[in-house]
């Protein structure tokens, strides 16, 4: 029932004002005061229970069995009808009101009229006795606030499963395309390419929330204006809504991508690849968030995020390594949040001196001479042997896991410091969404 509903809200420290045609008996009992109008006069206010005491001083009794509000509303009716209307009904309230000088006294000021709601423990007064700000607990917002979160996903399920539909198609096309790719020099080249695809993907597949979020934030604002939660347990609650379905994409995606490309590293390389996968997915998301919290309408938002991605991606260093970036733009570079997740799937992959990605004759694949016989790159590898003086043969290796490493300039982070950058990314943007919300909403009441 509607009014049970609203009279739980006023029992946990809110004050709720109804307008109802016609309460019914059962209507009444719920209601702790009650205010009659007649063409905007007050003619009665006061408690529900003293409506008989009151009409039976202004000269008509209520029956014992009458509805005490019908009785009143047809009283009143008859009364507008009357050449004199509900003139002498109005002037009986005020000397009725005037005569219950305690009732007047307490019920002056909206502040006095929340000390009654106090003692009746409608309100939960403090040591001080002094009304709160809220009406809830820190955590209780956060709970109400996650299960409103959770109940609105449920509504419209296709929001998330457009999202894991395209993460599925993304990693399905990736994996047939780099299938099984092998530890020669073209490998290593597409190894790269889909590590800064797959890196740049996560973070372009949480734009699709920006909507959403542009959406419940004018919600937001309402309701902050008039002190129904905190700031933090919103921009809390939001964070925790969000991980499960990161989540399950993360090992949707991780899970078509790592065996079907064959990516190195075994079970804990899946497993810390996981883990970047969902860094990713955590950081872009909260990248967004925050985005949305600063971005006035949702024709600017698109534009906005596309560019800042893109800028990202530039500077990573997949299209120029570290060292070749311009001193006045290396700062971008350490800015970049796709940087640390593609270094760190670059470590995983390659971060291993003992594993051998050109070997022998694979050394001429990226040359002029990669199109000579095979046996004419033999007797070359023997002549540089004859030339530097050391024996060089087909099972030579040239080049190693670390050595892509430094060549590529990746040298300055471990890849569980790439991790831990790319999660503190996300919990970044989530203080700075916390801040966009609390400067930013400003219809706000003191």
């Amino acid at each position: 029932m509607i009014v049970k509903a609203l009279q739980r809200i006023a029992q946990s420290g809110s004050i709720v004002i109804m307008s109802i045609h016609q309460p019914s008996y059962r209507i009444l009992g719920l209601l702790d005061r009650l205010i009659i109008l007649s063409n905007g006069q007050t003619v009665y206010t006061g408690l529900p229970t003293n409506l008989s005491l009151y009409f039976s001083e202004f000269g008509y009794p209520i029956p014992e069995k009458e509805n005490k509000t019908e009785f009143a509303l047809d009283l009143i009716w008859e009364l507008e009808g009357s050449p004199e209307g509900t003139k002498s009904l109005i002037e009986f309230n005020k000397k009725w009101q005037s005569k219950n000088s305690e009732l007047v006294r307490l019920c002056s000021s909206l502040k006095e009229a929340i000390s009654v709601s106090i003692s009746k423990g409608k309100l939960v007064s403090t040591s001080t006795a002094m009304v709160p700000r809220f009406a809830n607990s820190f955590w209780k917002e956060i709970l109400v606030l996650a299960n409103r979160s959770i109940l609105n996903s449920r509504r419209m399920p296709e929001l998330f499963v457009t999202r894991l539909v395209a993460v599925l198609v993304t990693g399905f096309i990736l994996a047939t395309m780099f299938w099984q790719l092998d530890n020669s020099p073209k490998g290593i080249q597409e190894r790269s390419g889909f590590f800064a695809f797959t890196m740049s993907t996560t973070f372009y597949a949480c734009t699709d929330t920006l909507p959403v979020l542009l959406h419940e934030r004018y919600i937001f604002m309402r309701e902050t204006a008039y002190n129904s939660y905190k700031r933090s347990s919103y921009v809390i609650s939001n964070a925790l809504v969000v991980l499960p379905g990161l989540i399950i994409l993360s090992f949707a995606f991780t899970t078509i991508t790592f065996w079907a490309i064959g990516l190195n590293g075994g079970f804990s390389g899946f497993l810390y690849y996981l883990l970047i996968i969902f860094a990713s997915f955590w950081s872009g998301s909260s990248l967004v968030t925050f985005l949305s919290g600063i971005i006035p309408h949702l024709m600017l938002g698109y534009p906005i995020v596309v560019a800042i991605l893109a800028c990202f991606l530039l500077f990573s260093g997949f299209f120029i390594n570290r060292d070749r970036i311009p001193a006045y733009w290396i700062w971008f570079h350490y800015l970049s949040v796709i940087k640390y997740p593609y270094e760190a799937v670059l470590h995983n992959e390659f971060d291993n001196s003992t594993e051998c990605f050109i070997r022998g004759i694979q050394l001429f694949d990226d040359t002029p001479l990669v199109t000579i016989p095979n046996v004419m790159k033999v007797r070359l590898l023997q002549s540089f042997s004859d030339v530097l003086g050391t024996k060089i043969t087909s099972s030579t290796c040239f080049s190693r896991g670390v050595d892509i490493l430094r060549n590529q300039g990746i040298t300055d982070l471990s890849k569980w410091d790439c991790l831990f950058i790319t999660l503190a990314w996300g919990f970044f943007f989530r203080i700075l969404f916390y801040f966009s919300l609390l400067f930013g909403s400003k219809d706000k009441r003191t």
